[in-house]
This record gives structure tokens, C-alpha cells and sequence, in this order.
């Protein structure tokens, strides 16, 4: 059995946990953190997701620099579990090591700050030597992965950048990251779209013909009288609120985002939308557009429908 004295520059605390298929083997080897003086902050048994997150949460919460480095320990049936629930939380980075070489290349490649042992395939002796390696490797230091040299410069590089970059993985999204996602917002990112004449406040931008799709914002308040097209059209509302009138079915269809919306040839339809909208339309032929009604004819229509503009 591997020796082990700490490399760690500063205290050492470790958060612990398991299930019932890890509880044992836990136990063992918080008695071996014990044994080095190294304080230890055991969580018991439970179920090895609500283990593992808690773990994973309070290893989370003390990734800023402390007097403390606080690392965590987590075991299960087979080790996998409770690092997938582990590392739900930003900063941890939670490794399933089941031999002394995969905790080595863990610590040096990946700066595990969590490790997770499987309590049904790894033998107490063989847990602690993992245990050891894992406290006893630097960042970046040689390892099997590195055929036991030092890591070349631009390797070594990378792996410091990697400290700074993993921690803003999957957090601070914003709504135009979410955007960059999505297909079709990525069809009109950057183009400028092109006011529509016969409606005020609208605007459009054709994405490709044949069949034909486009990109459609109205402003908020704009109202588009009761209209028909030779063409059926799909639509989905990609951001904003409306209401679509079908005159000829004598229907109301209330959208937001994500709504979906066919009219059929022919249909009658007027619009009203009450925020910023954009949408996403798709037609068959060429673009045509017949008016039933005046712009103040639809204005008066749809105040007296929604009864002096409630939704």
C-alpha cells in the first residue's frame, strides 16, 4: 500500500458521501483521511444523487480562493453515479477513478477536485492507494497519459487555460447564447430586415424560396387587418406575444413563444400582437397579400374584442 503525505499547500478538508452500495467502502476510507490528519466532513448515507449533489453543491460553494482547499470524496455501486450528480455544480470537476494510474491522470489532466470510487468492484487496499494518488498529484504533473514526462509547453499551456475556462462552462447564459442554438435564429443573425410597406411596424426578411421561408418582426401594438393569401402558411413565434383572428373559422389563436400556428389558403386572418414579435413563417408559391379591411377598420375590431385592449 502506497505512503502518502499531502502535496496540498494549504489545509485540506474533505467532504464525504455515499450510498448504500459505497457506504463501506467510504467509511474505510475516511477513517484513512483520519489517519493523516486531514479533517473530514462526512454526510452519511443516502440516495447517491441527493449524496452526490450535496457533495457536489458544498465543494461548488468553496471553489474561491480559502485558507481551507476543500476537495470531496463520493462512492457508490460503481462510482459513476454520484460523480455524474457531483458534477452538476459549477467548479467541480468530480472523476470516477478505479485504479491508482486513473487518479493520477485525473489530478494531472483534470484538476479532479471530487473523486468517486465504485464500492462493488474496488477493494478497500486498492481505494486507498487511488486515495493517495489523488492527494499526492499536483496539477499537470507527469502521468500515464504523459507517458510519465513532463507535459510539452503547449500542453502545459492548455491545461492552465482550462482552469480559467471550465468554471464559465454552462454558466451566465444569456438569451443570445440560448439563440446561437437555434437553428432558425441562426438563419437571420446579422441580417437586417426590411420594413413592410403596407403594414406599419412590421418588418421581414426572406430566408430562402421555394419553399419560401422568412424571418417577421412587428413592433408592439402593430395590427395587421384582416387579410388572405392564395398559400397556406406555418408560423412559429420565436419571440413576443399575439393573437391571430381566423375570421373564416371564427376562430382566436393566442401565441407565445414556441406556438405554432397553419392558416389554409384563403383564410381571413387578422393579427394583433402586444410585444416586440419575431416569427418564423413558411409559404408555398409567391408572396401575395389581399386586404379585407382598413387598417382603422382592424384597430376598432380588435379594441372592441379585447374590451379596450385587455388581453
Amino acid at each position: 500500500m502506497a505512503e502518502s503525505t499531502t502535496t496540498t499547500t494549504r489545509p485540506l478538508k474533505i467532504i464525504a458521501g455515499a450510498d448504500s452500495f459505497g457506504c463501506t467502502l467510504k467509511d474505510t476510507l475516511v477513517s484513512h483521511l483520519l489517519s493523516l490528519n486531514i479533517e473530514v466532513e462526512d454526510l452519511g448515507t443516502s440516495s447517491y444523487y441527493t449524496i452526490a449533489a450535496e457533495v457536489g453543491r458544498q465543494v461548488s460553494s468553496s471553489t474561491t480562493p480559502a485558507a481551507t482547499e476543500t476537495r470531496g470524496l463520493v462512492a457508490c455501486g460503481t462510482g459513476v453515479g454520484v460523480a455524474i450528480f457531483a458534477n452538476k455544480f459549477p467548479g467541480v470537476y468530480a472523476a470516477t477513478c478505479l485504479t491508482p494510474e486513473e487518479a493520477l491522470n485525473a489530478r494531472s489532466i483534470n484538476n479532479s477536485n471530487v473523486l468517486a470510487v465504485s464500492g462493488m468492484s474496488t477493494s478497500p487496499s486498492t481505494a486507498i492507494d487511488i486515495l493517495n494518488t489523488w492527494l499526492n498529484t499536483p496539477f499537470k504533473s507527469p502521468c500515464p497519459a504523459s507517458n510519465s514526462q513532463p507535459w510539452p509547453q503547449d500542453i502545459e499551456s492548455f491545461l492552465d487555460n482550462s482552469i480559467k475556462e471550465m468554471p464559465t462552462i454552462g454558466s451566465g447564459s444569456s438569451q443570445s447564447d440560448e439563440s446561437a442554438k437555434c437553428a432558425i435564429c441562426c438563419l437571420v443573425k446579422n441580417r437586417e430586415l426590411n420594413p413592410i410597406d403596407i403594414i406599419p411596424g412590421g418588418s421581414m426578411k426572406i430566408l430562402r424560396e421555394t419553399p419560401t421561408s422568412a424571418i417577421v418582426r412587428f413592433k408592439a401594438g402593430s395590427v395587421e387587418p384582416a387579410h388572405h393569401h392564395t398559400f397556406g402558411h406555418d408560423l412559429v413565434v420565436m419571440e413576443g406575444k399575439k393573437s391571430v383572428w381566423n375570421l373564416s373559422k371564427k376562430e382566436r389563436y393566442d401565441l407565445g413563444v414556441g406556438d405554432f400556428l397553419f392558416t389554409p389558403a384563403g383564410d381571413v386572418h387578422r393579427v394583433k400582437y402586444y410585444e416586440d414579435t419575431e416569427f418564423f413563417i413558411r409559404w408555398d408559391g409567391k408572396w401575395d397579400m389581399f386586404f379585407d379591411e382598413d387598417l382603422e377598420t382592424a384597430k376598432a375590431a380588435v379594441e372592441k374584442e379585447l374590451g379596450n385592449g385587455a388581453v
